[in-house]
């Protein structure tokens, strides 16, 4: 029997982002207690994309919570793919729902959302909120713990 990381690409490597989310790899590990339903939460401080209309730089804060089933998403993995992000052009939305489906292929979790907390452009802070349904009755799903966009105080 093979160990559960034989198959994985970049754990342990030299693993460099790619420039598109499109050519990123997305891997997975076996979820060492499938018969336990709880939240693994990814937050992301300062996940970044371009505009594509200016190619401007645009910041988010995302939290990722999953409860999984048969598969986690391996960190590293995340943390590259997310990275790709960085010199790709999308509007919000697109960005926060295209991580948010990418995870949801790989995994298929019992449950999943996603909160893209993005910084203002032209003045407008924009939020963009998912989730696959309700969360699986019993589960501690905390809040996200990011306030909302208030300026300078």
């Amino acid at each position: 029997m093979s160990h559960y990381t034989d198959n994985l690409t970049q754990l342990g490597g030299d693993a460099r982002p790619v420039d598109d989310p499109a050519k990123a790899v997305l891997e997975r590990v076996p979820n060492p207690h499938p018969d336990v339903n709880y939240v693994a939460r990814f937050t992301a401080p300062e996940f970044t994309s371009l505009c594509p209309v200016t190619g401007q730089p645009d910041f988010a804060h995302l939290v990722i919570d999953y409860v999984p089933g048969d598969w986690l998403v391996e960190s590293k993995s995340l943390k590259l793919f997310l990275t790709s992000f960085r010199n790709h052009g999308a509007f919000h939305e697109d960005c926060t729902i295209y991580i948010a489906k990418r995870l949801k292929d790989l995994l298929d979790p019992r449950w999943l959302r996603i909160g893209g907390f993005w910084y203002p452009r032209g003045g407008i802070p924009i939020d963009v909120f998912w989730q696959t349904g309700e969360a699986p009755k019993g589960v501690y799903v905390p809040e996200f713990g990011v306030p909302t966009y208030r300026g300078r105080g």
